[in-house]
C-alpha cells in the first residue's frame, strides 16, 4: 500500500468514524487471505469506554469509500457499530432458535475461491456464548456467488458483515451448523434466496410480533442478564431487524410495550434504545436454558456428516 493511498484511506475513515461518534485508535497494515496488503483499523468509543470495547475494520488495499454511493452506507455502518459497541458484549448475538453466539476471527475482506469456483469466501468462527467454558464453536466458510456479489455496493466488511452474520444465524436456525470443540470449516452458502430483487432488500426469516418479542426477551436475557452483568443492550439494531424481516422502529415499539407497567410484564427495563434484564426476566432462566439445549441438539441429527471432511470450495 502506498503512503499516499494509506494516508487518504486513513483520513477518510477517521472523518467517517468521527461523524458516527467513534475515534480511530490505530491504523496498521495487514494482509488478506492471499497475502495482499490491507488496511486494519481499530475503532472505539471515546473517553473511558475506549479501552474496553473496540471494533476492528479491515479493508482491501484499493478500497475508496468516497466513491458515489459508498460513503452513506459506510457512515450508517459505523453509526450502528457505535451503538453496538455500547453493548457489554458487542460481538454477541442471539439466534431465533434461542442460541447466544459470539462472532469472531472473521478474515476480511472476501477472497476468491481457490478451487476455481465463481464464489467469494470469508472465513470466521461462531462460538456458543452461554457463559460456559465448553469451547463449543463452529468454524465457517461463508460463500457468496458472483451473482449475489453484484447486489452488494462493495465486497468489503462494512457492506457485507450484516448479511453474512445473518446468513450464519439462519444456517444455525436450519440445523445445518454443528457446534463442536474442534473440526473443519463448515459451509454457509450466501445466495440470492436471501435477497428480494423486487423489494430490494435482504430476507432471512418471516416473523410475527410474538416471535420478535420472544427474540428480544431472549436477547436481553442472555446478553444483558447472563453475559452483561445487567448492563443494557441495544434493542433497535438494524442487523436484528434485517434478520427478523422487520424494522428498528418496530423492535423498539415492542420493547416499549413490554417495559410499560400497563401493557407489559416488567421483563425489560428500557432506557432510550437500550434495555436491561429485570429480575422477572432472569427468573425465566430454566426456560431459556431448556430452549438453548433444544436448539443445540437440533443441529446434531440434521447435520450432514459429509461436511466434516470439508469442502474444496473454501
Amino acid at each position: 500500500m502506498t503512503a499516499a493511498l494509506k494516508s487518504t484511506l486513513v483520513s477518510s475513515l477517521e472523518a467517517a468514524a468521527g461523524q458516527a461518534g467513534l475515534v480511530l485508535v490505530s491504523a496498521t497494515e495487514g494482509s488478506d487471505f492471499h497475502g495482499r496488503p490491507t488496511a486494519v483499523f481499530q475503532l472505539g468509543l471515546p473517553g473511558a469506554e475506549l479501552a474496553v470495547r473496540s471494533l476492528q475494520l479491515q479493508l482491501s488495499q484499493a478500497f475508496d469509500f468516497d466513491k458515489p454511493g459508498l460513503l452513506p452506507e459506510m457512515t450508517a455502518y459505523l453509526a450502528a457499530q457505535a451503538k453496538r459497541l455500547r453493548n457489554p458484549r458487542p460481538e454477541c448475538s442471539v439466534t431465533l432458535g434461542g442460541l447466544p453466539v459470539a462472532f469472531g476471527q472473521f478474515q476480511w475482506p472476501f477472497h476468491q475461491s481457490t478451487s476455481g469456483a465463481d464464489t467469494y469466501i470469508v472465513h470466521g468462527e461462531l462460538h456458543l456464548a452461554d457463559g460456559g467454558a465448553h469451547n463449543l464453536h463452529a468454524k465457517v466458510a461463508a460463500s457468496v456467488t458472483l451473482t449475489f456479489a453484484e447486489i452488494v455496493p462493495a465486497m468489503e466488511q462494512p457492506y457485507a458483515e450484516s448479511f453474512v452474520y445473518n446468513a450464519v444465524r439462519k444456517t444455525v436456525d436450519l440445523g445445518q451448523l454443528e457446534f463442536i470443540k474442534s473440526g473443519n470449516r463448515q459451509p454457509v452458502p450466501v445466495t440470492t434466496r436471501y435477497y428480494s430483487r423486487w423489494q430490494k432488500k435482504f430476507l432471512f426469516t418471516e416473523t410475527n410480533d410474538a416471535e420478535r418479542l420472544e427474540y428480544l426477551l431472549r436477547k436481553v436475557y442472555w446478553l444483558s442478564g447472563v453475559l452483561g452483568s445487567g448492563q443494557p443492550v441495544w434493542i433497535a439494531d438494524p442487523r436484528d431487524a434485517q434478520y427478523l424481516n422487520t424494522t428498528e422502529a418496530d423492535l423498539l415499539r415492542m420493547a416499549q410495550d413490554e417495559s410499560s407497567h400497563k401493557a407489559g410484564e416488567g421483563l425489560l427495563a428500557l432506557e432510550g434504545e437500550f434495555a436491561a434484564a429485570t429480575p422477572q426476566l432472569l427468573a425465566r432462566a430454566p426456560e431459556y436454558q431448556a430452549t438453548l439445549e433444544a436448539a443445540l441438539n437440533f443441529t446434531k441429527p440434521q447435520f450432514n456428516e459429509s461436511m466434516r471432511s470439508g469442502h474444496a470450495n473454501m
